[in-house]
């Protein structure tokens, strides 16, 4: 989201903060139902996804209906496809649900503005049990030193790769820990024995940049500030230039095909490429699209720059006046290894890890089975996580893919783009 779009929703969550109500103002955990009070209350709950999360969320909030006969729950689901523009609308018209999903895009914009509840007194109390969690999950619903959002799911940064292609070609596969230049030259060699480029070009890709910078010293963000210089950038933009010149990864109009975030149309799954830069948790959905046999590994360099992402989180309005009700489903859908079992890994690992041993010991998908493996291999050499993306953060990712294909195509020097996405990203977080 960038332009017009951001600056509407800038404005509709701007207003929202103004909209609360003054009962919301003080103390966040005042003036709500007890969660163990017998009354009836019902929860308003919005979320994105297809119809399957919508019936693995609605059977687990079943579930907490169940054992608190009292509560019931009015829910509302959409396609990620305008999900943000719809949430920000009700918010601003003091109508946001009690209870939503929203990701670390978005976030801070919430939070910075009174929208999400400050979750903190609820952790410390033990209300909301994170003990389970791995400290660099939940720290990563950290906004300004208050829990803004409860991670709903761990995640990582993952290249997929074509296992079938490399071995057909009698190639080895890319390994974890390579540096990026040796990936470089692996690609090269592979995309010549396959007859297939061997790898996407991922300098449009910020998930990848990101990876990049913390193995430099540096990272996208540093308190209210970028992280890195226009310096870095081109760095980035010339490591992949100097890929394009060897033929390691395909031409710029299909490196364009590939910086759809559409999952079906990644090349390692269109057959133009041996490898694609997505999350892990996204393994089992490209193997549905291709017959080949993927896998999956972490970014090349150093594997310490990743960090337990959270796929996604569930926050509380701020303005809800039945807020320990809320928090107190939050906490049974994070913690029950019931609901655990029914919502499974469609929103990414589980945060609680006894829950996650328990839907491993289920899980019979062999591409999930990978991405579970991959993941918890990769999460004993995590690094911390890094704060919550600023304000501005959907610019900066369609402001790199706009400088990185301006590259591709032979439009701009990686200087010249690089200074363009530096000066455009730094308006839009100083907004």
């Amino acid at each position: 989201m960038s332009g017009t779009p951001r600056r509407r929703l800038l404005a509709v969550v701007a207003a929202a903060a103004l909209l609360v109500p003054l009962a919301a103002c003080g103390d966040d955990s005042g003036g709500s139902p007890s969660a163990d009070s017998t009354k009836p209350v019902e929860l308003s709950f919005f979320w994105w996804g297809g119809d399957a999360r919508a019936k693995l969320t609605e059977d687990a909030l079943k579930l907490y209906t169940a054992k608190h006969p009292n509560v019931t729950f009015k829910t509302t689901w959409q396609a990620n496809q305008g999900y943000f523009d719809k949430l920000a609308t009700l918010t601003a018209g003091n109508a946001a649900p009690d209870i939503f999903q929203i990701d670390d895009n978005f976030l801070t914009e919430y939070a910075s503005r009174n929208v999400t509840l400050d979750l903190s007194s609820y952790q410390k109390s033990g209300k909301l049990d994170t003990s389970k969690f791995p400290e660099s999950l939940w720290k990563y619903g950290e906004v300004d030193g208050k829990l803004a959002g409860v991670a709903f799911g761990e995640n990582t940064q993952g290249l997929v790769y074509n296992k079938t292609k490399l071995a057909a070609a009698n190639q080895p596969e890319p390994k974890t820990g390579m540096s990026w230049p040796e990936f470089i030259t692996w690609a090269q060699t592979a995309g010549a024995a396959t007859k297939v480029p061997g790898t996407q070009d991922p300098s449009a890709d910020y998930k990848a940049f990101w990876v990049w910078l913390r193995q430099q010293g540096k990272d996208l963000y540093k308190g209210k500030e970028l992280g890195f210089t226009a310096q870095d950038v081109t760095a980035w933009f010339d490591l992949w230039k100097g890929a394009r010149d060897a033929k390691a990864t395909p031409t710029a109009d299909v490196i364009r095909e590939g910086n759809a975030t559409d999952v079906t149309k990644q090349l390692v799954v269109t057959g133009k490429a041996l490898t694609s830069w997505v999350w892990v948790n996204q393994l089992p959905e490209l193997q549905k699209n291709t017959k080949d046999e993927l896998g999956v590994m972490a970014y090349p360099g150093d594997p310490k720059a990743q960090w337990a992402r959270a796929s996604m989180y569930f926050s509380v309005y701020r303005g809800s006046d039945k807020k320990d009700v809320a928090v107190d489903v939050i906490n049974f859908l994070a913690n029950d290894p019931e609901a655990g079992k029914v919502l499974g890994t469609d929103r990414g690992l589980p945060s609680n890890l006894d829950v996650r041993t328990a839907v491993e010991s289920a899980v019979t998908d062999k591409a999930m089975k990978t991405s579970i493996d991959v993941e918890n291999t990769l999460g004993k050499t995590f690094g911390p996580s890094p704060t919550v993306p600023l304000k501005g953060h959907s610019t900066l990712r369609s402001e790199l893919i706009k400088a990185a294909e301006s590259v591709q195509a032979g439009k701009a020097s990686s200087q010249q783009a690089a200074d363009a996405f530096i000066s455009a990203v730094k308006t839009a977080i100083s907004k």
